[in-house]
């Protein structure tokens, strides 16, 4: 088995936030974080070098591997917010009703398990939130804490 690339490191993650560039970024990381912190009430941790992570899980697929991976989390890249919402992902159900929220949230873009926003005042805040609330619940559901 080869080992996961992306793992928890030890780096403090308001010190992480604090060196994100440009500074629109960094006070929507400030907002994203405090909104994750808020949904999850969980501490987050840096997994790799940019990525912010709310909980964790492990799981194996069918092929053997074995995963350990955050719950939830976001990345603020410079072009782009990267928000990981594995439930989604995981769960189809889940993944039908993100679709009904998707609609009301504004301007987005999606990957398997990523949602890409530019700028968070694209977005309706509320709506986000109940998107990551509901992925929580999803996780929490599929992969219960031990």
């Amino acid at each position: 088995m080869t080992e996961a690339k992306t793992t928890i490191t030890g780096v403090a993650v308001e010190a992480f936030i604090d060196t994100v560039e440009p500074l629109a970024k960094r006070e929507e990381a400030r907002v994203l974080d405090a909104m994750f912190r808020r949904v999850t009430g969980a501490a987050p941790k840096m997994w790799g070098p940019t990525m912010i992570g709310y909980g964790e899980y492990r799981t194996t697929y069918d092929s053997g591997r074995d995963v350990h991976w955050m719950r939830s989390g976001f990345s603020p890249r410079k072009a782009k917010h990267s928000l990981y919402l594995m439930g989604g992902y995981c769960d189809d159900t889940t993944a039908a009703q993100r679709d009904g929220a998707l609609a009301r949230l504004g301007k987005y873009a999606t990957g398997k398990s990523c949602l890409y926003i530019n700028k968070l005042a694209d977005v309706d805040l509320a709506v986000l939130e109940e998107i990551v609330a509901a992925d929580w619940q999803t996780m929490l559901r599929l992969f219960p804490e031990g």
